[in-house]
């Protein structure tokens, strides 16, 4: 078994938040949460076909339910494409849902303000090279200089395929800086997608290190884990 952890899946309800808010019982729980699978997928391919060049450019979607309504925050780097003029889009996205789930939807977009350290784009924008034919080490190498440039800590990115169109596929990885995997409190991003070759597909990881969890200055989870943090003993008085 190798020695790799998830991120993510390490963190949540630690560091991290869950990416569906909402409780249901045993007879509903199925249905809401192949609810939430249609909801992302929905989003996604809708946003995808509105873009003209690239792709969608979406960080997160985070679905929160009452029962009166379902709240669905989309996190991307291009809010402009999923407003659209006037907030035409929006609106169009929002019927659909409501047409797709049969429930209230409201559609909050938030702003992805650096997305050189947003893994899942990152991921993307590896992808979109990828898919123009560009050199996967060339483009490996200048993602990661961008990234650290931008301020994270440390950057990994793994490829695999059949990379630059060998007959054989293979795994080829790039680090810089520091991953710490193991560490909670290490402010951990984790992206993954495939990028759609003549060759075939190519699998792109990505884990960015954006630091420390209890550094970060405004952020709601460095403050809950702050709360929670266990006071340092006093240093024991030595007799002279």
């Amino acid at each position: 078994m190798g020695q790799k952890v998830n991120p993510t899946g390490f963190r949540t309800g630690i560091m991290l938040d869950w990416k569906s808010t909402w409780y249901a019982g045993k007879q509903e729980f199925a249905d809401l949460l192949c609810e939430d699978v249609k909801i992302r997928k929905f989003i996604a391919d809708y946003v995808a076909k509105r873009v003209k060049q690239g792709r969608a450019g979406i960080s997160a979607v985070r679905i929160e339910r009452t029962r009166e309504k379902v709240v669905v925050y989309i996190y991307s780097a291009r809010v402009g494409v999923i407003i659209g003029k006037k907030g035409t889009e929006v609106d169009k996205l929002t019927k659909e849902l409501e047409d797709l789930t049969h429930r209230h939807i409201e559609i909050k977009t938030m702003e992805v303000a650096r997305p050189e350290v947003d893994a899942q784009l990152v991921a993307e924008d590896v992808a979109d090279q990828l898919e123009k034919r560009q050199s996967f080490r060339r483009t490996m190498k200048r993602t990661i200089e961008q990234t650290m440039e931008a301020g994270a800590r440390g950057i990994r990115i793994q490829l695999s395929g059949r990379l630059g169109g060998a007959e054989m596929a293979r795994c080829e990885t790039q680090v810089a800086g520091s991953i710490p995997l193991s560490t909670l409190r290490a402010k951990v991003d984790y992206g993954f997608i495939e990028a759609k070759t003549a060759q075939g597909h190519i699998g792109i990881k990505v884990w960015i290190n954006s630091g420390d969890f209890l550094d970060a200055e405004g952020d709601n989870n460095a403050a809950n884990a702050q709360k929670s943090k266990v006071s340092k003993k006093p240093a024991r008085k030595t007799q002279g």
